[in-house]
């Protein structure tokens, strides 16, 4: 797969406010939840350049391989707790709003029920964030690193 444009390049200014936003969520949203958010978006988008970065930081910062294998089939898995649930629930109704016709009220009142006001609009802007990282990579075709 050819790469079809190189937006940091073409963009510097641009990509820099994107990453702006990306550094503001580091200092401010639980790294595991945040690692969380970000492969669970990248999976539901296809980003293989964002899956590939988002589950070597997260086995970096020391998540269990186990937890980051289980992301693409959360619900049925044992290995999160009901915090956990509530921001990837969440997650897939935001990156999914043009399928699912919005984010659903019990989606929204568990999301309300784990987090405070504060904390639910970080864990919002994670998920606008990851979900813009893909729509860079995905149309570019942003390959993720050939060595492992």
């Amino acid at each position: 797969m050819t790469r079809r444009l190189n937006v940091p390049a073409t963009t510097p200014e641009g990509y820099r406010a994107v990453y702006g936003l990306s550094e503001y969520i580091k200092a401010n949203v639980d790294h595991t939840l945040m690692r969380l958010i970000e492969l669970r978006a990248s999976i539901i988008n296809g980003c293989s350049f964002c899956v590939d970065m988002h589950s070597r930081d997260a086995l970096a910062d020391g998540e269990d391989s186990r937890r980051l294998f289980a992301v693409g089939a959360w619900e049925d898995a044992p290995f999160f707790d009901e915090r956990e649930r509530a921001a990837l629930a969440l997650t897939d109704a935001v990156t999914r709003l043009a399928d699912d016709g919005g984010v659903p009220d019990d989606v929204w009142d568990a999301a309300e029920k784990h987090f405070t006001e504060r904390e639910l609009a970080d864990v919002l802007l994670t998920i606008a964030t990851i979900n813009v990282w893909n729509r860079i990579n995905v149309p570019t075709r942003t390959p993720a690193p050939a060595t492992v």
